[in-house]
């Protein structure tokens, strides 16, 4: 059995930011366990720009934000173990992993942080019938084989789902001399940022169409087509409206899903909603001394956020190890009128913060709307927001006034209500 103070699992953007945070809160005795031969996570295939703009005010590729993190942890000679996949976290902090040098690890941990990231939602998650032929990808994929393999999916391509990886590839397709024919998305607007669906569909005259959906896929040993329908107000395939586009390949961006069966292992409690864990306004979860950040938490916008919200999640756990302090006095923070989900979901009553960021995302777009908190039913703040959607995270800065009028009751409330 190896002794560590801190274990942080998930060697990406989250992980070293954490890590980071927590040796410059003092503690020195870390160890990060990451499944890969390399830091950095899923930046590394990322290779557009786009990122850093809020950590380092300039645009970076995915690769060069990483190496900033990554110069940062291997100058403080923070310890890490590549190629090392963690099996199972106990309730106890007890990390069981493997990997080709050590064999079977057993970690005693004072403090655990979760920093596993997300995976994509494959096909079987949406059941959509027709051929199990080759030639079907989710787009994180694709993405790999071309910016990491050097191998080219495929030259006509369909894409389901606009979020910001399948947007992203609709342009990198492009760029390698693919013909994008559509991007079909299931609902009447986008679930990826504004900027992505002018910067890698507008421009380069891509169609996307809301409210489609594909109903079939067509092909014997490869894709050779799918059909696409529109879809009612239920969601449903109007089959008359049915077509069929010609192409060898269909990229998948379909959602993310935060990878949380290790902290459900642990006997952490998951927010339904988010898929991630329930968290108190330090990162903490139900079981003491165990931490989520990053998108196993909540899937993100953008890596600026995961760096600023792993560093949190960093800071507390050097923290709890210093000073193995346990709040179990909470006001609870619940999402409503619009609002599916809100970061975090508990506030201790003795929170000393002087302020606090709240994230949330809505569930549909909202015009002319204000978003407003909440405590105990009395309205404590109240901003004009001309329009919401979920594709974009919305937040909220708590001043400590807010925040002490928050740990005052009992339940705060974040909702959208009219103007």
């Amino acid at each position: 059995m190896i002794n560590k103070n801190l274990v942080i699992i998930g060697g990406g953007p989250a992980g070293l930011a954490a890590a980071k945070s927590a040796y410059d809160e003092g503690e020195r005795d870390i160890l990060i366990l990451e499944r890969d031969d390399a830091l950095g996570g899923i930046l590394n295939q990322c290779i557009h720009n786009g990122f850093g703009l809020h950590t380092f005010k300039e645009e970076l590729t995915g690769p060069e934000y990483a190496k900033r993190y990554i110069d940062e942890v291997q100058k403080r000679g923070i310890k890490y173990k590549l190629s090392t996949t963690v099996l199972k976290v106990g309730n106890d902090k007890v990390v069981t992993a493997v990997n080709e040098y050590d064999g079977l690890l057993k970690i005693q941990a004072k403090a655990i942080i979760f920093a596993c990231g997300c995976r994509e939602r494959p096909r079987g998650g949406i059941n959509v019938a027709g051929s199990r032929c080759a030639g079907i990808f989710s787009a994180g994929t694709a993405q790999k084989l071309i910016n990491i393999d050097g191998y080219m999916p495929g030259k006509e391509v369909v894409i389901l789902g606009s979020g910001d990886i399948g947007l992203i590839m609709a342009r990198r397709m492009t760029f390698e001399g693919a013909k994008v024919k559509a991007v079909v998305e299931l609902m009447p607007y986008s679930s990826g940022l504004n900027r992505n669906i002018v910067q890698c569909i507008k421009d380069f005259d891509i169609p996307l169409l809301f409210s489609h959906t594909v109903v079939d896929i067509k092909g014997d040993g490869r894709v050779s087509g799918v059909v696409i329908a529109k879809v009612d107000d239920k969601l449903q395939p109007i089959m008359e409206t049915a077509e069929e586009i010609p192409c060898d390949t269909l990229l998948l961006s379909i959602g993310l899903i935060p990878q949380s069966e290790l902290a459900v292992g642990a006997g952490v409690a998951i927010n339904p909603v988010t898929s991630g864990a329930v968290v108190d306004e330090n990162m903490m979860t139900s079981v003491d001394g165990v931490f989520e950040c990053g998108n196993v938490l909540h899937v993100h916008d953008l890596v600026d956020f995961v760096s600023k919200e792993s560093e949190e999640a960093g800071k507390s756990a050097a923290k709890y190890i210093k000073n193995n302090i346990i709040n179990r006095d909470y006001v609870e923070i619940v999402g409503a009128g619009g609002v599916r989900y809100v970061v975090p979901q508990k506030l201790s009553k003795t929170c000393e913060m002087d302020k606090l960021q709240l994230k949330m995302r809505v569930g549909s777009v909202f015009k002319n709307v204000r978003l407003c908190i909440d405590v105990d039913g009395e309205e404590i703040y109240s901003k004009k927001k001309q329009i919401v959607t979920p594709g974009e995270m919305e937040s909220i800065i708590l001043s400590r006034e807010l925040i002490e009028k928050a740990i005052a009751g009992k339940t705060l409330t974040v909702a959208l209500k009219g103007e």
